[in-house]
């Protein structure tokens, strides 16, 4: 072996060497590229021929500035192109490889040893590859099989052949730490080092550590939409960041970072995510939360409501006398039948219930809402709402050109123009001239009746221009109206789309109604009305779709409703979708009763449809990986990964003053032990600020308020509500009160699951009083240490 590890470490060396030659030769292009840029642009006017004097010499003219814009367009993409390639050989002198496979491919004499790493690297020669890139379509073998028969998948076909051994690297700073012989995906020995590292403030890269069914993920690519459901700390997201990287390799020459979009729960997740890419050579995807989505488009109507407003409400306003039918209206509205409604609920417009806003100029009602229902009701009764729509506009823009000649002799348009200024008589008069073709060298004036005419025309088409703009943007439609009118009895109630709503929630319906025509009526929008608004909106005057997105991945896809998702699909028609996903961590209310995401095959039907699941969590150490599956109904589906560590401690205090007091021993003993992000989190926002001012003001330097507007995580110590939490891992947790009083609901059980599966090697829970019931099968196999 010390010979083995001695060839290797000689390799290695001379692989140093190669990457050093070449970040050297790189920085030279790299510096050569934008010297020529610069003086490019110094020099850019100096070589375009410009001549004006006829056509010929004004084509030439363009044709050199095309040119010169070509050139310098080259020399900054050549710039762009070294700089980015030596970025990545640094990130490659630290750790340039990190596995190996022996390949023996059919119908080739000798073997191939191909070493794998974050990015390619060839010998000075330029004819073999020293390090192949992760993505490349041999280094799947890595992936995927143990050593025998093995094959991946080229442009030109599948290649067969056998693996004969594969080797795993610790490699750090240029220097073999250890190598591994391993029969298996990725050997435990590496997986462990990697797991046993302290939380940062930013996810890290896996591409070192991808197993096998992560790769399914990353390197699929056949169905239109891929479902991922997995355990928590299973490694979904990564496995999807890694995704990204992937199809940005496969597809360079197609797709760019700017068409793929991912749908974050939160700002501080963006940021938490946002250098897995950069770390892979890779610029960063968009990424939106679908709440700055709705905000974009709604904020100008209504006061909008935001799911974690919504999910506070449900964690804290349980004696509000509203709050049953708040909570059977979030049921209600994400649901597959009330898409249905309105889908029914759009075709009933075709032949009536379209509500309009009146076209009022200076106060006085110029078209009412009446003449506007009657014009689009006329005429031919088999016309589709898109054509009466444009008839309707059609008609509206007539009868506003006929009222603005009426309005041209009115007294108001006569003080209008004798209170016009000197400029803008000046600015008109020369309008009036450019209109009847008078240059700045005829003798002719415009004076008199005519130019009274003239002015008064350009007055009332000022004036009248925002009614105009009105018309050619819809918003005569009152769009409010129509979807309050969905709620008025018994518009919802007769809807064919919740004919199969179970008779509870349709019991419910007048409350329903009650509170949310209330709401509309207040100018306010509840996040579970929003999507609905949206998508009757489209429905009715057409979608706003973007077809430059090819991708589009989706993180905590079970806090997304059917109609969430169909507006996504309407939204992204040329993409493909990856959703990932955890129903066990599903802590909004329209989604507590649903298990899987099969309702998602009915997007675009199970043929486009492929689903993996990931059962094997490798966030915790087995024995929080056990505490936390005992918590939940089918828990035992989720395999621990082999990784030693403690016991969840579950300790009962008499009230919160013994509770603050223990908090603060436990987070100085934890630092003490090397957590560096420590996570005490609450059950909502309310009890998260409550707790952080509780816990004392020598304390608010060093602990952090993590609120929804938070935007970036740093490391130390944070209190947190839970579903803030959701995706993020810390070195330890603290629950902060786990008692039967904050967390005795069942609709509360996936809450406190997310918040427990959020530790990597210390789970402390506190209990002020009696322990929440969901701990009881724990308690009782003795997968946790409980205090007094």
């Amino acid at each position: 072996m010390n010979q083995e590890l001695q060839r290797e470490q000689e390799r290695l060396d001379c692989v140093m060497e190669v990457l050093a030659e070449s970040i050297g030769e790189l920085e030279e292009d790299a510096s050569r590229h934008r010297n020529e840029v610069v003086e490019f642009r110094k020099h850019f006017w100096e070589d375009v021929t410009v001549n004006l004097d006829n056509f010929d010499d004004f084509l030439e003219t363009v044709i050199s500035l095309r040119q010169q814009a070509e050139v310098l367009s080259l020399s900054q993409s050549s710039h762009r192109q070294a700089s980015k390639r030596r970025a990545a050989l640094l990130r490659m002198q630290e750790n340039p490889y990190f596995g190996r496979i022996d390949f023996a491919e059919e119908g080739e004499p000798e073997m191939e040893q191909v070493y794998i790493g974050v990015s390619s690297l060839m010998d000075p020669s330029g004819e073999r590859f020293l390090i192949y890139d992760w993505r490349a379509p041999i280094s799947s073998v890595y992936y995927d099989y143990a050593p025998g028969p093995a094959e991946y998948s080229t442009p030109g076909g599948m290649i067969h052949g056998e693996l004969k051994r594969k080797w795993q690297y610790l490699i750090r700073r240029g220097r073999i730490e250890s190598m591994f012989d391993t029969s298996l995906t990725i050997g435990d020995e590496v997986l462990q080092e990697v797991l046993g590292q302290t939380a940062n403030s930013q996810m890290r890269s896996i591409v070192a550590t991808i197993q096998q069914e992560q790769n399914r993920i990353i390197r699929h690519d056949r169905a239109r939409l891929l479902i991922v459901q997995g355990a928590a700390g299973s490694g979904k997201t990564s496995a999807a960041l890694q995704r990204i990287a992937y199809l940005l390799y496969k597809y360079r020459e197609r797709i760019t970072a700017d068409q793929i979009v991912l749908f974050s729960p939160n700002v501080m997740f963006q940021t938490y995510v946002s250098g897995v890419l950069p770390e892979l050579g890779e610029e960063n995807m968009q990424q939106v939360t679908f709440q700055e989505y709705l905000d974009h488009r709604l904020s100008g109507l209504f006061k909008v409501e935001d799911a974690y407003a919504q999910l506070e409400y449900l964690l804290t306003a349980n004696d509000n006398p509203d709050y049953p039918a708040r909570m059977a209206a979030i049921r209600l509205k994400a649901s597959v039948s009330f898409l249905e409604a309105i889908q029914a609920y759009r075709s009933t417009l075709e032949q009536s219930g379209m509500r309009f806003l009146p076209l009022q100029f200076r106060g006085e009602t110029l078209i009412t809402a009446e003449e506007m229902t009657e014009q689009f009701y006329s005429g031919d009764e088999t016309l589709r709402l898109s054509g009466r729509i444009e008839r309707l506009t059609t008609w509206l823009n007539e009868r506003i050109g006929e009222i603005e000649k009426l309005e041209r002799r009115k007294p108001w348009v006569q003080d209008a123009i004798e209170l016009l200024s000197n400029e803008q008589y000046e600015r008109a008069y020369e309008q009036i001239r450019k209109k009847h073709g008078l240059t700045e060298d005829s003798d002719e004036e415009i004076e008199g009746e005519r130019l009274s005419r003239e002015l008064a025309r350009i007055i009332v088409r000022k004036k009248m221009k925002p009614l105009r703009e009105m018309i050619r943007e819809l918003r005569f439609f009152d769009l409010t109206g129509i979807y309050k009118q969905l709620f008025e009895m018994p518009m919802l109630h007769t809807s064919s789309g919740l004919e199969a709503e179970e008779a509870e929630l349709r019991e419910d319906l007048v409350d329903i109604c009650r509170i949310t025509i209330r709401n509309l009526d207040e100018g306010k929008l509840f996040y579970e009305d929003a999507t609905p608004f949206l998508l009757l909106h489209e429905l009715i005057l057409g979608f706003q779709t973007n077809v430059s997105i090819r991708h589009v991945l989706i993180d905590e896809a079970q806090d997304y409703s059917p109609l969430q998702f169909e507006f996504i699909k309407r939204l992204f028609p040329a993409a493909k979708l990856t959703v990932l996903g955890d129903f066990h961590q599903a802590i909004f209310a329209h989604a507590a009763s649903i298990a899987d995401f099969q309702e998602l095959t009915r997007l675009y039907g199970p043929e486009a449809t492929e689903t993996i699941l990931l059962r094997r969590s490798y966030r915790s150490t087995r024995p929080i990986v056990e505490f936390t599956r005992s918590l939940i109904p089918g828990g035992e589906n989720i395999e621990p990964f082999e990784r030693k560590g403690e016991k969840p401690t579950l300790t009962q205090v008499a009230d919160l003053s013994e509770l603050h007091r223990l908090i603060e021993h436990k987070v100085a003993d934890l630092k003490a032990r090397g957590a560096d992000t420590i996570a005490i989190v609450c059950r909502s926002a309310a009890e998260s600020a409550a707790a952080y001012e509780a816990l004392g003001e020598e304390r608010i330097r060093e602990f952090k308020l993590v609120t929804r507007d938070s935007i970036e995580y740093k490391q130390g110590v944070v209190v947190i509500p839970a579903y803030l939490a959701k995706g993020i891992e810390f070195d330890a947790v603290i629950i902060y009160d786990a008692s039967a009083r904050s967390y005795g609901e069942e609709s509360l059980r996936r809450l406190f699951y997310t918040a427990c599966t959020r530790a990597m090697h210390h789970l402390q829970l506190f209990s002020v009083g009696r322990a929440s019931p969901f701990m009881g099968t724990a308690i009782s196999k003795g997968l946790m240490k409980v205090e007094d």
